[in-house]
């Protein structure tokens, strides 16, 4: 009988939890805006894990310079997140800017655009 979920599958989902608590808790950085993880994943050797943000703003600047700084403060992210993980070793946190909502929103736009008579 396969496995029904892998071990890298559950600790994409596991370090999505705790780096969303640790971003909304314990980092104050200035420059970080209101960020939230839309998902992890991590590699099948678990060395490295891609952390796609979106980030609640209007300009292009402020997205670069959150996913900034939350790169720059990886090491740090990544010592509070090993604390409260029980694993050996925990994955290298690489930040990347996820775009898909505002892909999402401008897509629904234009089919709103050619269908005018469907006003849901």
């Amino acid at each position: 009988m396969p496995r029904e979920f892998l071990r890298f599958q559950r600790v994409s989902r596991q370090l999505q939890r705790e780096l969303g608590e640790v971003l909304q808790r314990d980092l104050r950085d200035p420059k970080l805006g209101f960020v939230t993880v839309n998902d992890v994943e991590v590699t099948k050797d678990l060395s490295v894990a891609k952390v796609f943000i979106s980030v609640l703003t209007t300009k292009e600047e402020d997205k670069q310079a959150s996913i900034t700084a939350l790169n720059r403060a990886a090491n740090y992210i990544h010592g509070v997140v090993s604390k409260r993980m029980r694993m050996r070793m925990v994955p290298q946190l690489r930040f990347f800017l996820d775009d898909s909502i505002e892909q999402g929103i401008k897509m629904d736009a234009l089919l709103k655009a050619t269908n005018p008579d469907n006003k849901k």
